[in-house]
């Protein structure tokens, strides 16, 4: 069992920054690949970016891309997510999910939202014009 929290979010200038994080309860935070997504007000839930458990594959929605950076710490239990650059079009809810990748190779991704098995509540992000 994985609980997550996510934090960081908050109300920004377009061209801004924000970083939210994700702390991960559970001693087997390695055994999971972590991503973010977010949904927008009448819109779906949509992937944003993955990396996998060992870090060292990442993987970034076209729309985020050179904009937001993923990162983890193993050690910390925590996954961030760095976005620049901001656009009114990144406001959304921002979701935190983990994905048992125990299974699969260190460096397996997912990016489809039903492949993950926990998720967060989710912090607001509102990127104003």
């Amino acid at each position: 069992q994985v609980q997550l929290v996510e934090s960081g979010g908050g109300l920004v200038q377009a061209g801004g920054s924000l970083r939210l994080s994700c702390a991960a309860s559970g001693r087997t935070f390695s055994s999971y690949a972590m991503g973010w997504f977010r949904q927008a007000p009448g819109k779906e839930r949509e992937f944003v970016v993955v990396v996998s458990r060992n870090g060292g594959t990442t993987e970034y929605a076209d729309p985020v891309k050179g904009r937001f950076t993923i990162d983890r710490d193993n050690a910390k239990n925590t996954v961030n997510l760095e976005m620049n650059s901001l656009k009114p079009e990144d406001t959304a809810v921002y979701y935190c999910a983990a994905k048992d990748a125990s299974d699969y190779t260190g460096s397996s991704v997912w990016t489809r939202e039903r492949r993950y098995d926990y998720w967060g509540q989710g912090t607001q992000v509102t990127v104003s014009s």
